[in-house]
């Protein structure tokens, strides 16, 4: 009886232990700890924790968008931050991935950073194409933004007088007049501190694309998304369109459409948790954000989050077979 007892007890125990070992761990890659966006994806995990049922999520600390991509293909780590304009390259298997396109689906987009080009308000540019021969600096040396700003000039026949620099160097040489100006990535639908920077004693102007030059990149540069920066993106700056990319989550075919599903949900329906750890966050629209960016399909669980919500999901966001 003794026995019965003891047996009765330790399967009793094994019962009230077992929910927590049936919790499907995940693992976030992030970026450096020094980063905001490396905040944000602790939210993100708290976010999991608390509210998708048998999930438990921590972050990993890791050199981004690539290495993410890197360690999502090889199961390190279930999903993380991607740009969007790295993420289709992923999937499409062109530049980095040349030849080895990898199975992707885009879970959300949180921030997007427009990329802003700036010039003097006393400089003769009055568009895009007056850049010619004109001393401009495409982005910060070694930056996405540089690399991308010379793939669309070259997609859009322009060109420029580049000068290359930092920062710091770039803003003060705009502020000097020894340039006429730069393109530098916005924060949200708002200038760069940087920009604000020069504005103070320099007025600027910020060039827009036309609507043929946007016609002309959504054909030839599926990798970045064409945006409408409504007006106010600094004082007196009209409203413009400009090329871009966005900063989301992604994650391979590993991570089930059920687990995906309950990660988007808790994602989607917070209203202060993502907004207290980066401020660019803060009462955006996260599913129009994702529609608005998105370069990739959606993940099975994401589309199935979007139909729920009665959200059309364009066919080129439709999830591909695994």
């Amino acid at each position: 009886m003794r026995l019965s007892h003891l047996a009765m007890a330790g399967a009793l125990a094994l019962a009230f232990a077992q929910p927590a070992s049936a919790q499907e761990k995940l693992l976030i890659g992030s970026t450096s700890a020094s980063s905001s966006h490396y905040g944000y994806f602790v939210s993100v995990a708290k976010l999991v924790n608390e509210k998708a049922e048998g999930l438990e999520a921590s972050v990993v600390e890791t050199g981004a968008t690539l290495d993410n991509l890197r360690r999502i293909e090889r199961g390190q780590v279930d999903f993380g931050l991607v740009t969007t304009n790295v993420a289709q390259h992923a999937h499409a298997g062109t530049n980095e991935f040349d030849g080895r396109p990898m199975k992707l689906g885009l879970l959300w987009v949180y921030t997007g950073a427009p990329q802003n080009v700036i010039v003097r308000a006393d400089a003769e540019v009055g568009s895009l194409a007056e850049l010619k021969d004109v001393r401009f600096n495409p982005g910060i040396k070694g930056s996405a933004t540089e690399s991308t700003t010379e793939a669309v000039f070259e997609a859009l026949g322009l060109s420029a007088d580049y000068v290359r620099g930092s920062t710091t160097d770039v803003v003060d040489m705009i502020k000097d007049n020894r340039v006429a100006g730069y393109v530098k990535s916005g924060a949200g639908d708002k200038l760069d501190g940087s920009t604000l920077d020069i504005a103070t004693f320099t007025p600027i102007k910020v060039l827009g694309l036309t609507d043929e030059q946007k016609a002309v990149l959504a054909e030839k540069m599926p990798d970045v998304s064409i945006v409408d920066v409504p007006a106010g993106a600094a004082d007196g700056v009209p409203a413009y369109s400009t090329w871009s990319f966005g900063v989301g989550a992604a994650a391979g075919p590993a991570l089930s459409e059920e687990a995906a599903y309950k990660i988007v949900k808790a994602v989607m329906e917070d209203k202060e948790a993502q907004g207290a750890a980066l401020a660019s966050v803060k009462g955006v629209d996260l599913a129009q954000l994702t529609l608005q960016y998105a370069t990739i399909p959606l993940h099975p669980g994401a589309a199935r989050w979007y139909r729920e919500q009665g959200i059309e999901i364009p066919a080129r966001l439709q999830p591909t077979a695994n």
